[in-house]
């Protein structure tokens, strides 16, 4: 007898060996033919990811796969990109297949072949997809020596992927999947046929190297996307088409705040207007600095190799460091701040009554990253960190980092993000220090949160060596997560610098080193928050919150003195005089997304007033300028 324990705690009994589908339809026709995977597990082993038609021998738990579970989203996808290779097989049997992944929303899968896809090529692939689709194939499970595996892939003229097959050990049995014509090595699962494969899309077509090697052929990469239901997949590409319109890299040229140029790959050039955004987030971030109890401090941006060979960096981080050299000494251009923080520490020995001491830095940092993964501001080679770096005893963790999560979720909440998602990272099962010291951590970091009172995950065996994380994930207004701030505990790194301080019996003790940053990258967070609010900065933000625009050549002087004025009270605010329609002026500083736009004429001027246009063409009608200084000046107090 085979005993099956649902999730809901049920058994079901069964007279012997009983594959998942069977298991599937025993509980309900409907769910028997919405069931995709299934996941199984055994006393004392891992669950595991598995096809319906995979048979259970002996006692076990088991769950369901539908295309509405997290797992089966993974399936339908993984079994799509099988899908793809199939279609572009019948359309160009000459083309050989290399690997298809599942990736964020979607999968994607490389090809050698003897000319560029065309976007015609892709109508076409997509649309034999579908015909493959509704033949509703069964997709069948085989197992297969190495060796014949490899000759058979050869023998198909699949030379790329017997090369993937002869890289697995000799004695490693494989498996592959087939429906119809086609088959393919993979782990799996995948649906149990084609017919499960419904909602899909291909999005584009890129190069990538085999294995990654530029030294290696170019292949062709085919993105796609798939989903349960047409509702999902909709919604995802209204997403995508928002994301287009909102690209902080277009904007950023629109909107004359940056650019970059081949001269300095990786590297930002701020224009005026952008760079009056970075004040505003950095004069916003020293406020929480001091109001937090960090003392702001200022490191080199260069130190001798020997120093990252101590933090471990040069055995680890080598290929990603910038070096320089001068009077034969090897420098290292910092990717990172925390080495320079614990010199500052190290420089005078501090006593448990001084502990925490918290530093904060904006500290300016290279790192030599790929080309191919630069991406505007959100991914470059020089950026600068709001990074952080407070050294306590182990007895105050939790406050401090329950302290630092309250802190983060107002500064996001002023930036207009109001959801936050939350994930512990634990020990991995490479680390350093005893158990009881990782227990306390990891208990500190999980306690933090639960004090503000914030759900959390659990990433099991994700932390770093050193000590577990926290790490702080941000919604935004179109429904994209972007993982920014963190707080890491390190019982490393204090350690290998020699950072003490005496304790109360008068002994010399390590701190420990709690690494933490709120926005991470400056560059990279502006470039969110142009994407979040779609270049249309709240007022506190803006480049320019207001422009006083003249309507004719009389009103001039007093359009200047209006901007004197504001600019005087210490707004940012300007002028435009040009002798163009007043009506072309409001569509270019619309354009601009300027927050309010001043009309003033001849009446304006001589009731010392000015015509109010707020955002998105709203009329907030005539104002005396003071009170246009009072709106302005609460709405930058509130951060609205």
């Amino acid at each position: 007898m085979v005993h099956i324990t649902l999730p809901d705690g049920s058994q079901r009994e069964f007279d012997g060996p009983v594959s998942v589908n069977d298991v599937a339809h025993s509980i309900g026709t409907g769910l028997g033919r919405a069931a995709i995977a299934g996941r199984v597990s055994f006393d004392g082993t891992d669950s595991q990811l598995v096809d319906t038609s995979y048979v259970i021998e002996k006692d076990a738990k088991l769950a369901i796969v539908t295309a509405k579970d997290a797992d089966g989203l993974d399936v339908i996808r993984h079994s799509t990109a099988h899908l793809l290779a199939y279609a572009v097989k019948e359309l160009f049997p000459d083309a050989q297949v290399t690997i298809g992944p599942v990736i964020d929303n979607g999968f994607y899968y490389d090809f050698s072949y003897k000319r560029a896809f065309t976007p015609e090529d892709l109508v076409a692939i997509e649309k034999k997809m579908t015909e493959l689709a509704r033949k509703d194939e069964v997709v069948t499970r085989e197992e297969w020596k190495r060796d014949d595996a490899v000759d058979f892939f050869r023998s198909i003229g699949e030379e790329y992927k017997a090369e993937i097959i002869a890289s697995i050990p000799a004695d490693q049995t494989i498996s592959l999947y087939r429906e119809g014509n086609f088959i393919d090595l993979c782990r799996g699962p995948h649906v149990p046929s084609t017919g499960k494969l419904r909602v899909f899309k291909l999005m584009k077509v890129a190069g990538a190297y085999w294995r990654g090697d530029s030294k290696n052929e170019m292949l062709q990469r085919i993105y796609g996307t798939a989903w349960a239901s047409k509702d999902e997949q909709a919604a995802y590409l209204h997403m995508l088409e928002e994301a287009e319109k909102r690209d902080h890299r277009r904007l950023g040229r629109e909107l004359d705040l940056f650019h970059f140029q081949d001269e300095a790959p990786g590297l930002i050039f701020w224009h005026p207007k952008g760079w009056a955004v970075w004040q505003q987030v950095e004069q916003y971030m020293r406020k929480v600095y001091q109001e937090s109890g960090y003392q702001e401090v200022k490191a080199p941006q260069i130190l001798d190799l020997s120093l990252w060979k101590k933090t471990g960096h040069w055995d680890n981080y080598a290929e990603n460091m910038f070096t320089t050299e001068s009077e034969s000494r090897l420098y290292g251009l910092k990717p990172m701040n925390c080495p320079g923080h614990v010199q500052i520490f190290n420089s005078g020995l501090h006593s448990y009554r001084e502990l925490p001491i918290r530093y904060g830095e904006f500290g300016q940092c290279h790192r030599n990253e790929p080309s191919g993964s630069l991406h505007g501001v959100m991914r470059v080679r020089g950026f600068t960190q709001d990074d952080g770096h407070i050294f306590c005893t182990e007895d105050q963790l939790q406050e401090e980092c329950a302290n630092f999560t309250a802190t983060l979720q107002k500064v996001y909440a002023d930036f207009g993000f109001t959801e936050i998602l939350y994930k512990v990272a634990t020990r991995p099962e490479k680390r350093i220090g005893s158990d009881e010291v990782w227990d306390k951590a990891e208990a500190a970091l999980m306690q933090s949160l639960g004090h503000t009172n914030c759900e959390f995950e659990v990433s099991e065996g994700e932390g770093a060596f050193y000590g577990p994380k926290i790490e702080y994930t941000l919604k935004d207004a179109i429904g994209r997560h972007w993982q920014c701030g963190t707080i890491q505990v390190d019982f490393s790194m204090p350690e290998r610098l020699g950072a003490e301080y005496v304790d109360a019996q008068d002994q010399r003790r390590t701190p420990v080193m709690l690494h933490r940053a709120i926005l991470g990258s400056f560059e990279r967070f502006i470039g969110m928050l142009i994407e979040n609010h779609a270049g249309a900065l709240p007022a506190w933000l803006a480049p320019h919150q207001a422009v006083v625009c003249c309507i004719a050549e009389s009103s001039a002087e007093y359009a200047r003195e209006v901007a004197r004025n504001l600019t005087a009270q210490g707004m940012r605010v300007n002028a435009d005089l040009r002798g163009e329609k007043i009506t072309r002026k409001i569509r270019e500083h619309s354009m601009q997304k300027v927050p309010y736009i001043l009309v003033v004429g001849d009446k304006e001027a001589a009731a010392g007033s000015v015509a109010v246009r707020g955002r998105g063409g709203l009329d907030l009608g005539v104002m005396s300028v003071t009170d246009f200084a009072d709106r302005l000046k609460l709405e930058v107090e509130t951060r609205q």
